[in-house]
């Protein structure tokens, strides 16, 4: 009797293969699987349909009370002996069947749900209940806010996000309800930023004539933004982006390699300018001397710049740069750099009114933009006084008062730490203002004259905050990124982004000559005479002796 071979111990190399088999033996059967649903879908989907025409069919019947399923019995008979006699009946009844099981058995996608699930109903209650007390009087006969109310008919629209908190909700209050007064919209902001969940930014729509509150949740703006050369017109100055809903333009910008349009928050300066001064205000660390070195990159493409910085040497890489008159770091240069500044203008007033009365146009040299950009000014200010000389921010009064009408614009950085020691002259011609890095509503309100909008954030990146052109509307706003080319802290990119910016360097920064400084060619002897008035210059001829003309006369005859 032969003997049965016994089965052999499998080895390492026989498992492996055997596992390599086992592995593509499934893939043969799902790529089969595969095939054959390929083939039968059409099979498949009659098959599911036919089968949910009798599932309904039999709920039909089940439905049916017993005293009505005889007539339906008669009226189905009917109409299968009706199809039989009609020529071609029963093939255009079998047509009709297949097509309705077709129908019915595609595959569907999952039905939404109709209306907010238990939790956010939960949500949307607890806003209800939190409106209450802000919302309701004890003499409304029929309030709209009551507890046990109807929350429905507060909220008639809503939309939530994935995670289930509120992204659009729109809230009817009464009419005896105070919106036009700010703390009681202030009031009602705060609880919904609060119930609806910190961390986002919401804007909040008042329309007092609907008696409608609309609460929208602010999409984060981009904060990858690099310095570069922006798609405007000249007088025309990029502060940063701000929502698309805000503003009716848009400017193409490069991330890399990819382009996108972003919606800009642009300054217009200039003669035709109604904010030809602005004021920048934050806190250390917010983004403040970012913003000048951007509006400064920026100027020196149509005009002259002037820096005088109060810090710690943020603007030396424009130091010695084509079109940078002056990096001053010092109360000495300061005082001379502005008080040049100041004869500068009024040159300007005076060359401009000479060519007015001639009947020509102004002189070049005074058509050219002059930016004077201050950083930090009330360090001199403390400087200045324990010294006993002249604050650098008096020499400021007339390119503030009259350097609109000769393209000299002057814009102010400072810290909140430091707002009570800026002059007088600085906030009443400062019309335009930008407020960087959180700050509260007192502060917002101060500085921009009206409070945003919408929610700030817990916790901001640089560069983010709120600007206001003159009585315009409050905007967000978000910096560019254009740091300091020399600091090793911040991104390679923007750092070369910078460097590819600026001019090409005509002076060392170590060796400035004498030349390089505009301010020591005005003569000394200009000292301005109040009593010469202008028809005094004769315009034919040139005197041997040229005076300047007080700025309030000359900025009187331009006007």
């Amino acid at each position: 009797m032969a003997r049965r071979p016994l089965p052999r111990i499998l080895s390492k190399d026989n498992a492996q293969i055997a596992r390599m088999q086992l592995a593509r033996s499934r893939e043969l059967a799902r790529t089969a699987a595969d095939s054959a649903t390929d083939v039968l879908h059409p099979l498949i989907t009659l098959t599911r349909g036919l089968r949910r025409l009798a599932a309904a069919g039999r709920h039909k019947w089940a439905d049916t009370p017993k005293d009505r399923r005889g007539p339906l019995l008669f009226l189905a008979a009917s109409v299968i002996m009706v199809v039989a006699l009609v020529p071609y009946g029963p093939l255009l009844a079998v047509i009709g069947l297949m097509t309705a099981a077709a129908l019915h058995g595609r595959d569907r996608p999952p039905a939404a749900p109709e209306g907010p699930d238990e939790s956010q109903v939960q949500r949307l209650k607890s806003l209800y209940e939190a409106l209450i007390p802000y919302f309701s009087i004890a003499e409304d006969p029929s309030p709209l806010y009551a507890y046990g109310g109807e929350w429905e008919k507060a909220f008639p629209a809503y939309e939530f996000d994935e995670s289930g908190r509120v992204t659009r909700l729109v809230i009817r209050y009464p009419a005896y309800f105070t919106d036009g007064e700010a703390e009681s919209r202030a009031r009602i902001e705060q609880l919904l930023h609060a119930k609806s969940g910190r961390g986002r930014e919401y804007h909040f729509a008042w329309e007092e004539e609907g008696n409608e509150l609309t609460v929208t949740v602010l999409p984060p703006l981009p904060t990858d933004v690099a310095a570069q050369r922006f798609v405007t017109a000249p007088g025309e100055t990029v502060l940063g982006f701000t929502d698309p809903t805000q503003v009716q333009r848009t400017l193409p910008l490069t991330y890399g390699e990819n382009k996108r349009d972003v919606p800009p928050v642009v300054w217009r300066t200039g003669i035709r300018s109604t904010e030809p001064h602005l004021l920048i205000m934050g806190r250390p660390g917010s983004g403040t001397s970012t913003l000048l070195r951007s509006i400064a990159v920026q100027a020196l493409q149509h005009g002259d710049v002037v820096i005088v910085e109060g810090g710690i040497g943020e603007y030396a890489c424009l130091t010695g740069r084509d079109g940078v008159l002056a990096v001053e770091c010092g109360l000495t240069g300061a005082l001379t750099s502005l008080e040049w500044a100041a004869l500068e203008t009024e040159r300007r007033l005076i060359a401009a009114n000479r060519a007015r009365q001639a009947g020509q146009p102004p002189p070049e040299d005074t058509r050219r933009p002059l930016w004077l950009l201050l950083d930090r000014p009330s360090a001199f200010t403390h400087l200045a006084a324990a010294d006993g000389r002249e604050d650098p921010q008096s020499l400021l009064q007339v390119p503030l008062r009259h350097g609109r009408a000769v393209n000299v614009t002057v814009v102010v950085g400072e810290q909140f730490d430091h707002a009570e020691a800026l002059s007088d002259d600085v906030r009443q011609h400062t019309r335009a203002r930008v407020v960087l890095g959180p700050a509260t509503a007192e502060q917002l309100s101060g500085v921009l004259g009206a409070v945003p909008s919408t929610t700030p954030a817990a916790e901001v990146p640089p560069g983010r905050g709120y600007a206001r052109l003159g009585t315009g509307p409050v905007l967000r706003l978000q910096v560019p990124s254009t740091p300091d080319p020399y600091d090793d802290t911040a991104s390679d990119a923007h750092r070369k982004a910078v460097l590819a910016l600026l001019p090409p360097r005509t002076t060392p920064a170590d060796q400035e000559s004498a030349e390089a400084k505009p301010f020591e060619s005005i003569p000394t002897e200009v000292v301005p005479v109040e009593s010469v008035p202008i028809e005094a210059v004769p315009i034919d001829e040139e005197p041997a002796e040229v005076k300047a003309v007080p700025a309030e006369a000359m900025a009187a005859e331009a006007q």
